[in-house]
């Protein structure tokens, strides 16, 4: 596959099944994330070899019981949990035996800086190898895609 964005979306699924996939786009191309999860549960992403210019693997609002496992990631910018302000949150989600090459991202959580519903909780990442990654594991609880973020609410 070579696709201009999502190159497998699952959206409000459930049960759902991706083995032995191969998903390939150009190192810079924007928006390729490999295989996007969101509002989903029960999902098994297994053997699969990704590289594109965005997230390998990217889990979004509402996803929960999530399995992943034996996936080679690289070029692209690894496996993302989380981003959007208003999201429902992820929860139940392991990443076993995975292997991030030449990556900027190793595994990254996103939540926005504002409160709101979103949330990542109940995450196990094991047996993950990460080579030549400029950041291997971020967690950004401040997260802005771009600059119309809203400001950080502070509490005293």
């Amino acid at each position: 596959m070579n696709s201009q964005m999502f190159h497998i979306d699952i959206h409000d699924c459930e049960n759902v099944n991706v083995q032995g996939v191969q998903v390939t786009a150009s190192r810079d191309s924007p928006n390729t994330d490999g295989i996007h999860v969101t509002g989903s549960t029960s999902v098994n992403i297994s053997r699969a070899i990704i590289k594109t210019g965005d997230d390998c693997i990217s889990i979004g609002p509402g996803t929960t019981n999530l399995w992943i496992e034996n996936i080679s990631c690289g070029p692209g910018h690894g496996i993302s949990l989380g981003k959007d302000q208003n999201e429902q949150g992820v929860q139940n989600a392991t990443v076993k035996t995975a292997v991030f090459t030449g990556t900027p991202n190793g595994v990254r959580i996103k939540t926005w800086a504002k409160l709101n519903q979103g949330f990542v909780r109940g995450v196990l990442f094991q047996d993950v190898t990460i080579n030549n990654a400029q950041y291997p594991i971020i967690i950004d609880q401040e997260y802005c895609p771009d600059d119309n973020c809203p400001q950080p609410i502070l509490w005293c």
